[in-house]
């Protein structure tokens, strides 16, 4: 069955779409949900031409119905570009800056992608510049080279991982844009149920699918999204040929999960806040991340191009490494995990990795707030903090 382009009217509110993108055409006896398509190569002869599927490295029909929902989310106006992971993704994107090129990205990145840039700059492929994303000054000198040379990139992340600061999306974008950089937008954390990176002027906006768009924690997968043809053809053609894409059934699985995000953000980002402002008052907290806060100093900025707060939010605990270590150690119902964005509540101490950023306090704790109850998630916080920090 060949996949048709949804028919549904295009003034849908966004968590309608979710459950309506990607649907099959309503044809008689038609399956309801996109059937997944196990092939490696398709039939034909002749010379190959656009549009054909040709070999299951280029195309897939189980991709179609996937790319479809995530580019009518992000108010993308072409078809998405799902990848293998997130870091495929970061590959793709970060193959678009040209040799000896600029590149200008947050000093607090998704620990993968600033990884990734460090290495290529080792290589000699292109220069990083590392800045304080939240700071529109440092960001602008970056992108303008301060007479240096001015950056071909400009890569945000709103909120940051793990700092959670906050960019101002599109006085950057006009930013980079004046001085031709291309600017691609991590935006992960926030979903585009909550943030449109493309709407705020975002040349690109990059997903680890991984996350809370499949949303259950079993599937590894990346996107990219584009209204610049250009700019899609060159990232598709870097999928093709380094062959970074995503199996079939990872699709599939990808798909389904989509269609509850909706009902799962509203559910996380409310718990998220309450327990932010909870938190916020305990005694075994320094100090609470959470873009949510009136107090945090990206509130406002965030109240402006965002719909919400995102279901991330981080604390640092009384006291150092040691301390925070055991209050990990001491939960019960949250899971001491890497990750985030899935169903059920994560937590862990980031510097616990060896390439996290010195700049990230060593007893910081961040938390991915998923839909259990809140007051469970609270009371195994309050007896985990309560009873590490008081026996400090």
């Amino acid at each position: 069955m060949t996949h048709q382009p949804s028919s549904h009217p295009d003034n849908l509110h966004p968590d309608t779409v979710v459950v309506a993108a990607g649907r099959p055409a309503r044809e008689h006896d038609a399956p309801v949900n996109p059937p997944i398509v196990l092939s490696s190569t398709y039939v034909g002869t002749g010379t190959v031409v656009d549009g054909d599927r040709a070999y299951g490295r280029y195309s897939n029909p189980t991709w179609d119905p996937l790319e479809e929902a995530l580019s009518q989310l992000e108010g993308a106006t072409l078809p998405g570009l799902i990848f293998s992971s997130g870091l495929a993704a970061v590959s793709a994107a970060l193959s678009l800056i040209p040799a000896g090129g600029i590149l200008v990205m947050p000093i607090h990145s998704y620990q993968g992608a600033l990884v990734m840039a460090q290495e290529l700059e080792a290589k000699g492929l292109f220069t990083l510049r590392t800045v304080d994303i939240a700071n529109n000054d440092e960001v602008i000198a970056a992108l303008t080279g301060a007479g240096e040379k001015a950056a071909d990139m400009l890569w945000l992340e709103s909120p940051t991982n793990p700092m959670l600061e906050v960019a101002d999306i599109h006085g950057l974008c006009r930013s980079a844009q004046a001085v031709g950089a291309v600017v691609v937008t991590d935006n992960t954390f926030s979903t585009p149920l909550v943030q449109k990176p493309l709407e705020l002027g975002s040349d690109i906006v990059l997903h680890s699918v991984t996350k809370y768009l499949s949303g259950h924690s079993d599937v590894i997968m990346g996107a990219l999204l584009t209204s610049n043809p250009e700019l899609r053809n060159a990232l598709l053609h870097h999928r093709s040929i380094h062959g970074a894409i995503a199996g079939p059934f990872e699709a599939w699985l990808a798909l389904r999960g989509l269609r509850t995000l909706a009902l799962r953000v509203e559910r996380s980002q409310a718990s998220a806040m309450e327990l932010a402002s909870r938190l916020d008052a305990h005694d075994g907290v320094s100090r609470v991340l959470f873009p949510g806060l009136p107090s945090d100093p990206g509130h406002l900025r965030a109240q402006a191009q965002m719909t919400g707060f995102g279901s991330i939010l981080c604390i640092e605990v009384e006291g150092g490494e040691a301390v925070a270590e055991a209050v990990v150690e001491a939960l019960r119902l949250w899971t001491p995990a890497t990750s985030l964005g899935g169903v059920e509540s994560l937590i862990e101490r980031r510097r616990r990795h060896a390439n996290e950023p010195i700049s990230v306090p060593a007893n910081l704790l961040r938390l991915s707030v998923g839909i259990e109850n809140v007051e469970d998630l609270w009371a195994d916080l309050d007896q985990a903090l309560t009873t590490v920090t008081a026996s400090e």
